[in-house]
């Protein structure tokens, strides 16, 4: 059983840890689904090899629920979403994947000492269980609750709640069948109850001004640069260090492209 109050965090965007209570886990001698679908008229999850199983409405806010009582962990199934007009949407379930970021990246991440952010913050297109999507990842320690938003929901909150990684400050989701070239941006409820839409400071595109959102893109770029950064690591270390220095002299927060970090958490 779950309680009433996450269900209520949960369609209120308020729950930290939207996996606790989505996807699938083990019930009985069985397994339930549940999926968060709020514009939704009907959701079936489809397992994969078996029959279609339609869920129950849980929750006015769009929470469904169903039983396979003969299914067993880990399940590979896919949710069959329809909506009042029509629609019919198939797919993968994004609460049905483990995290993106391991707990090295979370170790290096908490001592300051993670030298590739920019693989594994953002948005970047990977094959997770045999299935394509977008992995979505940003930092907002200050940050009750977040949600990606994009054109792949309808830049809804309300959909894609990401899961917290504790005390990292670390929040993550991944997005089967989130396709490449996709606007998108990070909706944060602050613990003032602010809720704040922001563009993504690793994102590997943006629009164009004066449109503001980050865009889903692959990194096809093929550097030429070996000899150079051979020889500036041969280079006078102290050099680098003073680089290093400058950049963060501002003592209230540094910038990243036209994103200032404040305070420790993601602000305008």
């Amino acid at each position: 059983m779950i309680a009433e109050r996450d269900v209520e965090a949960l369609v209120a965007c308020e729950l930290s840890d939207p996996h606790r209570l989505l996807g699938a886990h083990p019930s009985g001698g069985g397994v339930v689904v549940r999926a968060l679908r709020p514009d939704a008229s009907a959701v079936c999850v489809v397992p994969e090899g078996g029959e279609p199983v339609e869920l129950t409405r849980r929750h006015p806010g769009g929470l469904f629920e169903g039983e396979l009582p003969a299914a067993t962990l880990p399940l590979h199934y896919e949710l069959r979403t329809t909506y009042p007009d029509g629609a019919v949407v198939t797919a993968r379930d994004p609460y049905g994947f483990a995290p993106t970021l391991g707990e090295l990246d979370l170790h290096l991440v908490g001592e300051g000492r993670h030298e590739a952010l920019q693989e594994r913050l953002g948005a970047h297109v990977r094959t997770l269980d045999g299935v394509e999507g977008v992995a979505f990842a940003v930092w907002a320690p200050n940050a009750r609750s977040a949600s990606v938003v994009g054109d792949f929901n309808g830049w809804d909150g309300r959909v894609h709640p990401m899961r917290s990684l504790g005390a990292s400050g670390l929040w993550e989701l991944f997005v089967p069948a989130a396709p490449e070239g996709s606007r998108y941006k990070f909706e944060l409820h602050s613990q003032d109850g602010r809720l704040l839409v922001r563009a993504d400071p690793f994102a590997g595109a943006t629009e164009h001004p004066p449109q503001t959102a980050s865009v889903v893109q692959r990194s096809r770029h093929s550097w030429g640069d070996e000899a150079w950064m051979a020889a500036r690591r041969a280079g006078e270390p102290d050099e680098v260090a003073a680089c290093v220095r400058f950049l963060a002299s501002d003592g209230a927060g540094y910038v990243t492209g036209t994103t200032l970090f404040v305070d420790g958490g993601l602000s305008a």
